[in-house]
């Protein structure tokens, strides 16, 4: 059976504009049962430095639910490009409910060190000035082989002096920008929840020092939710915007500080999911995301003119299928890392990603 998935796998391939991306090869992480675990979801992938993969990720215990449900974070590592992994370790255990942790992303800093912020305690629905959402920062040294207490940065986003009674960081990647005046500057989006509706704003949670201090941009998007940064071959910054219907995005020519005018991609019609955004060369971004008013076929769409319009998307996980990760791999392949639920439970699939640029005229 795993060599028919390959193989079938090989055969899924996008050609468009001369360009081709095909899956390589797949392997299934972590699957319902595993490790004690009901349910695996919120994937985070990040290929470091040093060329080693770390794939960081909620361990559900009892269930499928968010916050303030009892959640671990776990993490693996790979040194073969993703195919072979470690077993996997505890970065943070959760201690009952309204006591867990989850939402996972991951950034490597310039002088090396690997953060991951997550959230912690409250929902996000249910926080308040009295129970808050908190958002946390843990730190390693080692590339993800060990971590840090845990540093609060809940108050850097909101207070109970602020139009917001909770907030969190997008789970998945963050972004370090590497040119520019802001060359290293380390980047979050957020997502803060009004107080006075169900709505939710996006704000930049940043960093000039190596996540020694951080502070909040200007409003990126008005009624956003998770979010994703890339940064553009002329040193904007790209913003791409969970929400129902078609996808939002906005640009920032300041290192995400100030933010412009809002706008959608109606070619990204899809359900209001977290996905991705990735450079795999000079002239080429793809973004992962649903392609379907429901939670199925995740895919990647590709864009050709720096974010302003998507096409051709790739059909990477037919069936029921909700968040994913990408990072570029030491060999010019792509990884991806994504929740599958084909039986109702989620489970976690690394995919390995082929991708052709067009021939040079």
């Amino acid at each position: 059976m795993k060599r028919i998935a390959i193989l079938m796998a090989l055969m899924a391939t996008l050609t468009a504009s001369g360009q081709s991306i095909s899956v390589l090869d797949s392997l299934c992480l972590y699957r319902p049962g595993d490790y004690g675990s009901a349910n695996w979801r919120i994937p985070a992938l990040l290929c470091l430095d040093d060329g080693s993969l770390l794939a960081v990720n909620d361990r559900r215990k009892h269930n499928e639910i968010d916050l303030p449900e009892d959640i671990d974070i776990v993490c693996r590592r790979s040194v073969d490009g993703g195919r072979t992994w470690t077993e996997p370790q505890l970065l943070i255990e959760g201690q009952g409910r309204g006591r867990g942790y989850g939402d996972p992303a991951l950034v490597q800093c310039q002088g090396g060190d690997v953060l991951c912020l997550f959230a912690g305690h409250n929902g996000y629905f249910q926080s308040s000035d009295s129970l808050p959402i908190r958002v946390f920062m843990m730190r390693s040294a080692d590339c993800g082989r060990s971590w840090s207490d845990t540093v609060d940065l809940t108050r850097v986003l909101w207070d109970e002096r602020s139009p917001y009674r909770g907030a969190f960081v997008a789970s998945g990647n963050g972004l370090r920008l590497k040119r520019g005046p802001h060359a290293g500057r380390l980047l979050f989006a957020a997502s803060l929840l009004r107080r006075s509706a169900w709505v939710s704003d996006n704000y930049i949670l940043y960093s000039d020092d190596d996540g020694r201090t951080w502070h909040r941009s200007q409003m990126a998007f008005e009624g956003g939710d998770e979010a994703k940064l890339i940064e553009l071959a002329d040193g904007r910054l790209l913003l791409s915007v969970r929400r129902p219907g078609a996808r939002g995005w906005n640009t920032s020519a300041d290192g995400g500080h100030t933010w412009g005018q809002q706008g959608l991609w109606p070619e990204m019609t899809v359900n209001a999911c977290n996905g991705d955004m990735l450079r795999v060369d000079d002239s080429t971004l793809i973004h992962s995301i649903p392609n379907s008013m429901q939670r199925e076929d995740v895919s990647l769409f590709t864009s050709s003119d720096e974010g302003r319009s998507w096409h051709s998307p790739l059909r990477l996980t037919p069936g029921p299928s909700v968040y994913s990760s990408l990072t570029l791999l030491p060999d010019g392949t792509v990884g991806c890392f994504v929740e599958r639920n084909p039986q109702g439970a989620c489970e976690l699939w690394f995919y390995r990603i082929g991708y052709n640029p067009p021939a040079k005229r």
